[in-house]
């Protein structure tokens, strides 16, 4: 049970600690939409989103005004869209006008959000699942709330090199279809290795075909809350260190708790998980990037940054595991660097570049998140960063994934402006030397040795 102590313990946080829930995310399966009618099937989608979703809104602000916590963001996630449309969608064509759908929809109930127009081709492609993703870039261009996401890898299977050489171009693509907004669709657009299910947090979330017909999944985020836990343990040892992190985070992954029960109850929509990850937002204070500083770090980037994001990433999991009955989604650190004003700083400075960023991926809980690089990086070397950092994700069994921002027109020196949660960004250099011939080679990663557990 959850007592008023614990949430009269949180007003501090809240009030001084930026302390928030990020997200209230609803799923709901359209499993039951599929038909072979491209007209009906629309329907059948837009109807039974804004039925399910209807109260969705209004549910999370009186949750949010009751308890006097703040719920940032409603949003939704359907099943990937590829397997919706695969018996009615002929066309990319088609399948775009299921994210207007989708977008209409959103906007119908008022959420910020909705993920999962989305393709899980990790092993191969089916002609409906390759139909959609080459109508990323124009669904993205047309929509203002559908978030796309695309699962190229797995432990289990390998990685479809096919699929990552079309997800560079894809990437690209969208960069210029939404060249008059700074390419603001690749924002809404990331490529995974080892997707989960369960992930309430946009681009990437996805109602997974194992999980019930509906559920509330709730993200919460306490980057403030952390650091300022972090400031009454300078010079401490590693242990205190982590433990002041594991009881910050159980605290933390409570408010997460009540939320997701409470609007489990409230909708009468079964509770699914909480995920605890630390999520920035521009805001002074707000920030992982001054949690690993407060450890001890002169910048983020400098030596240790990996062996601080690995501590603080497991110390999170492991006292939020405790808050809650159902763990899931992420969970763990987001390095976003455009969400998090520490990051933008450490990368203005030099401290922080494209490579070590790539090595903080290996223990942090997502990968390379709204990182904007010159507009003319080439669709090959994009395909290379996605494999590599999917191979991250293969060989260690964990989530990882790419959402970079290509800014046509816009080079390594100047900074793009996205606006709200996600915050403006400086360019980042990239490589320049070709991996053209490597991607081109196409076919599949197979899986590796240690994902043989039957």
């Amino acid at each position: 049970m959850i007592n008023i102590f614990e949430v009269n313990e949180t007003n501090k946080m809240i009030e001084q600690e930026n302390l928030d829930v990020r997200t209230i995310t609803m799923g709901i399966s359209l499993l039951d939409c599929i038909d072979s009618d491209p007209a009906r099937l629309n329907e059948k989608i837009y109807d039974k989103i804004t039925k399910k979703a209807e109260k969705l809104v209004s549910t999370g602000e009186e949750i949010s005004m009751e308890y006097g916590i703040p719920i940032v963001n409603k949003r939704i996630s359907v099943t990937p869209i590829a397997l919706i449309g695969g018996a009615a969608c002929r066309s990319a064509e088609d399948f775009a006008a299921i994210a207007r759908t989708l977008d209409r929809a959103a906007k119908t109930v008022g959420v910020n959000f909705i993920g999962g127009y989305s393709a899980l081709v990790s092993k191969g492609m089916t002609p409906a699942e390759e139909l959609l993703i080459r109508s990323i870039p124009q669904a993205l261009a047309e929509t203002e709330r559908v978030c796309s996401s695309v699962n190229v890898g797995s432990t289990r299977t390998g990685i479809n090199m096919d699929a990552v050489k079309l997800m560079g171009e894809i990437v690209l693509e969208t960069a210029k279809a939404t060249r008059e907004q700074d390419s603001l669709g690749c924002a809404k657009l990331v490529v995974f290795c080892n997707a989960p299910d369960d992930n309430p947090f946009m681009a990437g979330a996805f109602h997974g075909v194992t999980e019930a017909d509906c559920i509330i999944n709730v993200g919460v985020s306490g980057p403030g809350v952390v650091k300022t836990a972090l400031q009454k343990a300078r010079g401490a040892d590693f242990e205190t260190l982590c433990e002041t992190i594991k009881r910050t985070a159980f605290k933390v992954t409570r408010v997460g708790q009540l939320v997701a029960q409470e609007a489990s109850r409230a909708l009468n929509v079964p509770f699914g998980i909480v995920d605890l990850s630390l999520a920035p937002t521009p805001a002074v204070g707000d920030s992982v990037a001054e949690i690993l500083e407060e450890m001890g770090l002169e910048k983020v980037g400098a030596p240790g940054t990996t062996a601080a994001l690995a501590l603080l990433n497991d110390q999170v999991k492991k006292g939020g595991v405790m808050a809650s009955t159902a763990v899931g989604g992420l969970s763990g650190a987001f390095i976003p660097v455009s969400e998090d004003q520490g990051m933008i700083d450490a990368v203005s400075a030099g401290a922080l570049t494209l490579e070590k960023l790539e090595a903080m991926t290996c223990v942090c809980s997502v990968g390379l998140d709204m990182i904007a690089i010159p507009g003319d990086t080439k669709a090959s070397t994009i395909a290379g960063i996605i494999a590599d950092e999917t191979a991250i994700g293969m060989i260690n069994q964990k989530t990882t994934a790419v959402r970079v921002i290509p800014v046509i027109g816009k080079g390594v020196g100047e900074t793009v402006e996205f606006g709200g949660l996600l915050g403006y960004a400086p360019i980042m250099p990239v490589n320049g030397f070709s991996c053209e011939a490597f991607i081109e080679r196409g076919g599949r990663i197979p899986a590796p040795i240690h994902s043989f557990k039957n």
